[in-house]
């Protein structure tokens, strides 16, 4: 199963291809941008990138994954529609994952795990894992508000992890391979996907005046 994996929930805009064979995800090609305010411009040139490199071209896709958040509204939701784009071009399903999901995939190994992401205004996305299954979050909060126990490691944002007394799992934004991992089950089955629901957590900074009658 040839599978497109795709995440704009942070400033890290990624694309890639994977193989999925068996239970291991196996990554074809990635490509990473760190550019917040770029992930319309740079997403779809990524794609046509990582398929041009193996030798594919868009109907030779299964499917796609694509990182749900929790996230920026304006970056996330270009990840998303672009998504839904591919799947209904191709006529292929797209599966929403949480994208802290994806980055606890790399970095649990077993342990109790903290995921933290940038949501700016001096906030944080966190959600925490034990056994590789979440446990609390996603949530957003100012990291003094976040109660890190009982993790023994955290991973994510790189100007964030510090603010824990925490081992630092360097695993700071999700990978292709880790988004299909998360989707592993579903691929596999070929499950009817859920609805695309992004993971806003709070309300869009730019908000649409309502129309007014005099």
């Amino acid at each position: 199963m040839l599978v497109l994996a795709v995440d704009t929930a942070t400033p890290a805009v990624t694309a890639g291809v994977v193989r999925l064979a068996g239970d291991e995800p196996r990554t074809l090609s990635s490509r990473v941008t760190v550019n917040a305010r770029a992930h319309a411009e740079v997403l779809t040139p990524l794609i046509l990138e990582c398929l041009a490199e193996v030798g594919h071209t868009p109907p030779d896709l299964d499917a796609v994954v694509v990182g749900c958040g929790p996230g920026p509204f304006t970056g996330l939701r270009v990840g998303m529609a672009t998504a839904a784009a591919f799947g209904d071009a191709l006529g292929i399903p797209v599966y929403g994952v949480c994208s802290l999901d994806a980055i606890a995939v790399e970095a649990a190994l077993g342990r109790d795990l903290l995921v933290v992401t940038d949501a700016r205004r001096r906030e944080v996305y966190w959600a925490r894992y034990s056994g590789g299954v979440r446990v609390s979050g996603p949530a957003v909060d100012k990291p003094a508000d976040v109660n890190p126990l009982p993790s023994n490691v955290v991973a994510g944002s790189a100007a964030h992890v510090d603010l824990f007394d925490l081992p630092v799992e360097p695993v700071e934004t999700p990978s292709p391979a880790g988004l299909v991992q998360v989707a592993r089950h579903e691929l596999i089955d070929g499950a009817e996907p859920e609805p695309l629901v992004p993971l806003y957590l709070r309300r869009p900074d730019a908000v649409e005046i309502a129309n007014r009658t005099r």
